[in-house]
């Protein structure tokens, strides 16, 4: 990741796709530019699953539980 931004949200009402969507939001509104890459711990996306994400999403047991490393990927 060239560039990116560490945002925690342990909401249990709401679903993985949906915290994604929101550091998108914040992070277009804050940085100008739209995100392609968000990292969680392999937990998040086995507990809950993502429905429909609109970047990128791997998985890192060296990310914390209900964080999201969300930024622009080297690869574009």
């Amino acid at each position: 990741m060239v560039s990116g931004m560490l945002w925690f949200d342990n909401d249990p009402k709401t679903g993985l796709t949906k915290k994604i969507h929101r550091a998108v939001q914040y992070y277009q509104e804050k940085y100008g530019q739209t995100p392609n890459l968000c990292t969680v711990h392999p937990k998040m996306v086995e507990k809950e699953g993502i429905e429909d994400a609109e970047l990128k999403v791997e998985t890192s047991e060296s990310i914390l539980l209900h964080h999201l490393w969300i930024g622009i990927s080297r690869e574009k």
